[in-house]
Parts: structure tokens; C-alpha cells; sequence
């Protein structure tokens, strides 16, 4: 038998997580009369990273459910896992989530939804990704996915361009940075080519890196402090935003400023980050798992496209690099980490 966990589901890979789980219940509690099913619906839901740290992020995802009225422990149960950051991870993850049969799959990147699909044509999945889904292959088309998969486009746009232009106005005298890419990303030559002309518009030359291998990043990172390099951008990828909380690290030690694309960068460390806003995308990733658990069709429901952006900065993170954020940025910014 299944073990019944914090969240009135299966019990998660990681258990350390009372405070969703009292969030969630909280939720749920007013709402006891309202449940909409008669037996329990088992969503997996797939973190990028560690579940503890991805947690908070993914709150949206649950608290929009409950208000949809799918009460944890009434009648739906969270099987949680974690990606760990490790691509080579993945196809085992998977099976075994595919394996436990649950209602719905939701994957909180491409690469996660990838290696789910690998695994099933049948069991609903739904994902969000910074990754173009048709070039991914996750759907035939954004507005007929044609599959079992369906999800949240967080669509980069010109915010490349936007990142680039925060960070002139942190640091005006930058001509040069660096940017990390990883060849696993379903549109890593798209993304590169990108990048190259949102920084030459920002009058910044851009040093390109990119990696296969997650242990690349020391040497990369440690490369760049080498050749006088100070500010670094790390775009989407599985493997970096699982194991932030390690990049930033290794930045901090090599005196390095970082920038990227969600929030969840600069709570790590990171000094600044630009992107769709990512409560946004969960609270429409559980919209969509709603309609998909009465009974609509992934194949016929829409991929999302959040319209919506959030810049997250880090004071302390810029003040331990010397770096002095303007007050001007500061009132900007959605949130600053204190």
C-alpha cells in the first residue's frame, strides 16, 4: 500500500516539507463540502531540482488547485519527485512515475515532460517550459497540442534583451560578458543566435560558453574570472536550474555576478532576474491539470501562454561583489530579496 503523506497523497520521494502541506491543507479546509469527485485523483508532479528548494516556487500550482476545489487528502493526492538536476537521472525518474499509474502528470520543465512522454502516450501531462513545445516536440501545435501532452509556454520574447539592459544600468561601464549555454536545451541554437543579438544591441560582446556535462560549469565559470569577466547569464536549462544553489556557489567564489531568467536564481544568489513571472505560469499550469482531471482532452487544450514578467533583485548578493544596485532598479523591481 501507498504510504499517505503531508499532502493527503503518496508519500513524496523527499518528506521534509511540512510548510506546503500545511499550506495546502489550510487552503483546502473551507472548502471540505465542495469536492468534485468521488475518488482520489493522483497528480505526480515532477520538480526540476530538489523538492524542498523548488517547493516554494510551485506554491502557486497548489493554491490555485485548492481554489479550484481539488482538496488534498479529499480527493486529490501529490506524488512528488525530484529531478535532482540530472539529465542522466531522467528516464528512471520517469519510469517509475509512469509506473505508479497516476491521473495526471505535471512536469515543471521540457526536459522533465520529454522523458515522461518517452515513457507514455496515454497518462495526461502537464508541463511548463521557457523551451518552444512544438520544437521540443512536447505538441503538434500550440493551439491542438495533438498528443497527451499540454501545458505553459513561458515564451522568452525580447526579455534577453530586457536582462541585458538591467544589467548595463547595474553595472554601465560592462562591455563585455559571459553567457552559459547547455546543448541539452531543445532549442539550444535558437537560443544562442538569441542571445548574440540582444547583447550586440545592448553593446555588450558576448562570450559564449556551453556545456553537456554539469561538472563543466566550475571550470567554465572559473575560465571567465581568468580572462576578467565579471557578469554571467545563465539561460534555461534542466541541469543549471536544478542545481542553482551549486552555480551560484561557485560564481560567488570566483566573484562573479550572475543573471537569469526566474526568480528562483536570485533567492539562490543570483544578483538580478528577468522573466515571465513563474506564479503566473503555475496558476495556469493548475488550470489547465483541472480541466484535464473532469475529463478534457490534452490533445485538444491549448498550450498558455502567461503574459505577465517579474524582476527579482538581490542586493546582497550584488553588495558581497562590490557591486551597488541604484535605487532607481530597486524601484522597479517585483521583488527585492532583503
Amino acid at each position: 500500500m501507498k504510504a499517505v503523506g503531508l499532502y493527503g497523497g503518496l508519500e513524496p520521494v523527499t518528506t521534509r516539507r511540512p510548510l506546503l502541506g500545511i499550506l495546502v491543507a489550510g487552503i483546502a479546509a473551507p472548502r471540505l463540502l465542495l469536492a468534485q469527485a468521488s475518488r482520489v485523483m493522483t497528480v505526480a508532479v515532477l520538480f526540476v531540482g530538489e523538492s524542498d528548494d523548488d517547493e516554494p516556487a510551485a506554491r502557486p500550482f497548489f493554491e490555485e488547485m485548492a481554489r479550484l476545489d481539488w482538496l488534498a487528502g479529499k480527493n486529490v493526492a501529490y506524488d512528488l519527485h525530484s529531478g535532482k538536476g540530472t539529465r542522466q537521472y531522467l528516464e528512471s525518474l520517469a519510469g517509475t512515475v509512469v509506473g505508479r499509474a497516476p491521473d495526471l502528470i505535471f512536469a515543471a520543465s521540457a526536459s522533465l515532460a520529454i522523458a515522461v512522454l518517452k515513457q507514455t502516450d496515454t497518462v495526461p501531462v502537464v508541463f511548463t517550459t521557457t523551451a518552444d513545445p512544438v520544437a521540443a516536440r512536447l505538441v503538434s501545435s500550440l493551439a491542438k497540442p495533438g498528443k497527451n501532452a499540454t501545458g505553459v509556454y513561458q515564451v522568452p520574447g525580447d526579455m534577453a534583451a530586457r536582462r541585458y539592459g538591467l544589467i548595463k544600468q547595474v553595472m554601465p561601464n560592462l562591455k563585455r560578458m559571459g553567457a552559459v549555454f547547455d546543448r541539452g536545451t531543445p532549442d539550444f541554437l535558437n537560443r544562442k543566435a538569441t542571445h548574440q543579438k540582444a547583447a550586440r544591441a545592448a553593446g555588450i560582446e558576448l562570450s559564449m560558453a556551453e556545456f553537456t556535462n554539469f561538472e563543466a560549469i566550475a571550470k567554465i565559470l572559473a575560465q571567465y574570472r581568468r580572462n576578467g569577466i565579471i557578469g554571467v547569464e545563465v539561460t534555461p536549462s534542466f541541469a543549471l536550474t536544478g542545481r542553482r544553489r551549486e552555480v551560484t556557489g561557485l560564481a560567488e567564489r570566483n566573484g562573479i555576478a550572475l543573471v537569469a531568467h526566474r526568480a528562483e536564481w536570485a533567492d539562490a544568489g543570483a544578483v538580478l532576474t528577468y522573466g515571465v513571472d513563474i506564479g503566473e505560469s503555475y496558476r495556469r499550469a493548475a488550470g489547465i491539470a483541472s480541466r484535464i482531471l473532469k475529463g478534457a482532452k490534452p490533445a485538444e487544450t491549448p498550450v498558455e501562454r502567461p503574459d505577465r514578467f517579474e524582476l527579482v533583485v538581490n542586493p546582497r548578493a550584488a553588495l558581497a561583489l562590490g557591486i551597488a544596485i541604484p535605487k532607481a532598479l530597486l524601484q522597479q523591481a517585483s521583488r527585492v530579496i532583503a
